[in-house]
């Protein structure tokens, strides 16, 4: 899978929107990067994706994942026909996955500390890039040791449903409009809410083009 390539463009400022609660211990907070923050991370995606290129990754059960992903920090998220997991080294090129930028780092834990998380210590965050007509199904995050610590979810570029349902695979499911900038922070006794994206619209972004970018801070081990 070749990595990644887009342009940088200049973006237009959303009005400010106040944070939303979501449910117990989850929270949205709107515009939680602004442009220029939003510029400076796209630029380290850009170096981190070539070290690590995005690439799509096969499921449990054999099919191929429509989101492309990669991972920074001391561990990445893998998957393939062995099951789901964390590693040191990405599977690809056999070497360590790169460090995870200070940037990044500080502004999952500022987030996480908005929410009421203030000891957040992410060691991999997941970049997974979403074309149009990619999803991501249902799921909880269930991989890492330590269910205490919270997951942080950064959205990039074209604008997304995040589909929120409870802690049983069969509970409702609410849709929550994601736009470029906005963060979500869940723990607590919604760390295990199943959750996932509905398929991409087309768009196009004046940062990213066709590309939503998400990022998303967990402690692994």
């Amino acid at each position: 899978m070749p990595a990644m390539t887009f342009d940088l463009f200049s973006d237009t400022e959303l009005p400010p929107r106040p944070p939303q609660q979501i449910a117990d211990s989850a929270w949205l907070l709107p515009g939680f990067v602004d442009t220029r923050r939003a510029e400076a991370i796209v630029a380290l995606l850009r170096r981190l994706v070539r070290q690590a290129p995005l690439r799509r990754l096969q499921t449990r059960g054999g099919h191929w994942m429509s989101v492309e992903t990669a991972s920074c920090g001391r561990y990445g998220w893998i998957s393939d026909r062995a099951g789901y997991g964390y590693s040191e080294r990405d599977p690809v090129s056999g070497q360590p996955w790169p460090e995870m930028p200070p940037l990044l780092r500080q502004l999952a834990q500022d987030g996480a500390r908005q929410a009421g998380f203030a000891d957040f210590a992410p060691d991999c965050c997941l970049i997974n890039g979403y074309r149009p007509g990619a999803k991501m199904g249902l799921h909880q995050d269930r991989d890492e040791r330590d269910f205490s610590q919270p997951i942080v979810s950064l959205s990039l570029g074209l604008p997304a449903i995040f589909l929120w349902g409870g802690l049983q695979r069969s509970d409702p499911v609410r849709r929550i409009g994601l736009m470029h900038g906005d963060l979500m922070v869940w723990g607590g006794p919604s760390r295990l809410v199943y959750h996932g994206v509905a398929p991409l619209r087309p768009g196009r972004h004046p940062l990213l083009g066709e590309w939503r970018l998400n990022l998303t801070f967990r402690r692994a081990r």
